[in-house]
């Protein structure tokens, strides 16, 4: 009994004796381990802070690391029905992925003969490829591969009896940008260097809408292992819709051809029908553009072929330089870029600024007899024996220089510079395309024009316009008076087909009162009735128009710019042509005859597909008589 007694107490002491020492170590120790987590987690939260990015790129370094481009596809260009300009087709990139293609011995021969059979590509440069480059994941063996034969190789690898064996190989997506209709509409469409950059044209104006952005695919990958794969789809560019109507441009070429064909080596042997021939029609309701045309033109699909105008043996004797110049000038947009004296086509502006000011009046007679000596100059009408006694109404009609000029002299500089202004001449008009020129330093002002400035403008000479500011122009003189901003896009469409956003037309604004419009359409009937655009006439149609002869600098050398402008039906047009010739090949340059048959001929063929009314029924032979009246 005193021998457990003495146990029990003694077991009671070393419970005391762990109680006290022990705990505290015990308490020790926890304090200790904590103090330790602590420090780690101090120190791994500092070396993410400051060695992170060093780390992760070395673990990162043990890996292969796959990145490939997925690249959008850039958004169509059509017509105002839906016609395709341009578009992006499919193509492929053949890519050899090295790495993969050698770690099976197997691989490598079949491989090798389905890129040559399947694909056209030299076996020389696979194999040379696989020398250089043997650790690659990554070679472009060919760029843009057609859709046929990306199908054939799909086939052989599936139908080859060794096609389980070929392996990293592999076609990319890419895209090339086509035009179907080649050259038609060339300038004013443009085109692209690549798929994010549009170069002219409608392709540079429009360059954010039609381009995307691309894609991406990639992910992580360990020699044997390999990670899901993360894919960023591409945004494809939107579909931009134009104005154009691509019946109507290409009846505008054809006759444009056409012309030049017949005219070419006429009179200068080796040179064509024409130093340009141009074409703008126009809605001049809401400046929606129909057409734009000039020659040469040039292949969309084959921009810089300079072949339309220099021979093989001319071309290869260009320097760059000269190469870079020919091509600035091949692309130039004459409608839009290019500028020249108007002539005889402006002479309405006078006439509408002195009616509009309440200088003239209708029932205004003046006399021209074939000269007006201005200044210290002699200057001609066209026709030299003079038209005698004229009313406004005949001064449009017969396209009088002298009586003309008179006019102007009652307007007077301040005036006759202010409704130019009005009617945009020195000034942008807006169009939604590049290269727009800046007639701002082209035309006089009111406190630097003479007496002989006045008088030599108010016919159309002496200063600088586009095509564009004059068809603006003139389509508020027969709309309403409203000046429009001219325009070649009416939509933007997603990829989808759904309409994003709607081009409406834009008022700049009024020119000139309803009064004034109505007497301006009397003077461009008669212009077609009894005046100098006759022959111009489409038989069963009410027309109005004006011609223009204007002669180039330097003076007296017989070289000309023939104009026309007409427009159907009279009571509402609805359509608006322009028509230039610049420096026709044929016998007299000033003959105007020429730019007439060639309007007429374009009209005679757009106004049915535009579904212009007729005012009346054609009889049989109507029209092929305009009797031996002189026309200028």
């Amino acid at each position: 009994m005193a021998r457990q007694n003495y146990k029990v107490r003694k077991l009671r002491l070393s419970r005391q004796k762990f109680s006290g020492k022990m705990q505290k170590k015990l308490v020790l120790i926890f304090m200790l381990t904590i103090l330790a987590f602590l420090v780690l987690i101090g120190r791994v939260t500092h070396i993410g802070a400051t060695r992170g990015g060093e780390y992760t790129r070395l673990v990162l370094s043990q890996q292969t690391f796959e990145n490939r481009i997925i690249p959008f596809q850039r958004g169509d260009i059509v017509d105002r029905n839906g016609m395709v300009l341009a578009t992006s087709e499919r193509v492929y990139n053949v890519i050899l992925d090295v790495f993969v293609l050698t770690a099976r011995e197997q691989s490598l021969e079949p491989t090798i003969r389905a890129a040559v059979y399947a694909l056209g590509i030299e076996e020389e440069l696979i194999r040379s490829t696989i020398a250089q480059h043997p650790y690659s994941r990554y070679q472009i063996l060919a760029r843009e591969v057609p859709f046929e034969k990306a199908r054939a190789f799909y086939e052989y690898v599936e139908y080859a009896e060794d096609g389980n064996w070929i392996n990293g190989l592999w076609l990319e997506d890419s895209f090339l940008r086509s035009y179907p209709y080649n050259s038609l509409a060339s300038s004013l469409i443009g085109f692209s260097a690549s798929c994010s950059l549009g170069v002219l044209g409608i392709e540079k104006q429009y360059n954010h809408v039609l381009s995307g952005i691309n894609g991406r695919e990639f992910g992580y990958f360990a020699t044997e292992t390999s990670l899901e794969r993360t894919i960023q789809p591409p945004r494809h560019g939107h579909t931009v819709v134009t104005t154009i109507d691509v019946t109507v441009q290409s009846i505008v070429e054809r006759h444009i051809r056409e012309f030049n064909e017949a005219n070419e080596g006429r009179v200068r042997p080796g040179e064509p029908g024409s130093n340009v021939t141009a074409v703008l029609v126009i809605d001049p309701n809401n400046g929606e553009i129909l057409a734009m045309a000039h020659t040469p033109g040039f292949d969309l699909n084959d921009p810089h072929d300079l072949s339309v105008l220099y021979s093989r043996e001319e071309i290869s004797m260009m320097t760059s330089e000269e190469r870079y110049d020919a091509r600035n000038a091949l692309w130039r947009n004459f409608a839009v870029s290019d500028t020249f004296e108007p002539g005889s086509t402006v002479k309405s502006f006078t006439v509408v600024a002195g009616l509009e000011t309440g200088i003239l009046q209708n029932d205004d007679w003046f006399y021209c007899g074939g000269m007006l000596h201005v200044g210290d100059f002699d200057i001609h009408c066209h026709l030299r024996t003079g038209h005698g006694n004229i009313n406004t109404e005949g001064v449009v009609a017969h396209s009088c220089n002298v009586a003309t000029m008179l006019m102007a002299k009652e307007i007077g500089a301040e005036d006759f510079v202010r409704y130019q202004e009005i009617f945009g001449f020195g000034q942008w008009t807006g169009i939604d395309l590049p290269g727009e020129a800046n007639t701002r330093d082209l035309i006089y002002h009111s406190d630097n024009m003479r007496i002989t400035d006045l008088a030599t403008n108010a016919f159309g000479q002496n200063f600088n316009v586009t095509m564009i500011q004059v068809a603006s122009a003139f389509s508020s003189l027969v709309n309403g008076g409203n000046l429009y901003v001219p325009r070649v896009v009416r939509q933007i469409q997603d990829e989808t087909g759904r309409v994003i956003e709607t081009k409406p037309p834009i008022l700049l604004r009024r020119t000139v009162s309803d009064a004034t419009v109505a007497d301006a359409l009397a003077q461009f009937e008669a212009v077609m009735i009894y005046g100098t655009g006759i022959t111009a006439n489409v038989p069963g149609y009410l027309i109005g128009g004006k011609t223009g002869t204007a002669e180039k600098l330097p003076r007296d050398q017989g070289n000309y710019l023939l104009s026309f402008i007409g427009f159907a039906p009279l009571d509402n047009p609805q359509v608006l042509i322009y028509v230039i010739i610049d420096e026709p090949n044929i016998p007299v340059q000033s003959d105007g005859e020429y730019v007439r048959e060639l309007s007429r001929n374009i009209m005679m063929e757009i106004f049915p597909h535009l579904n212009i009314p007729k005012a009346y029924v054609v009889e049989e032979n109507e029209g092929e008589d305009y009797g031996n009246q002189y026309y200028y």
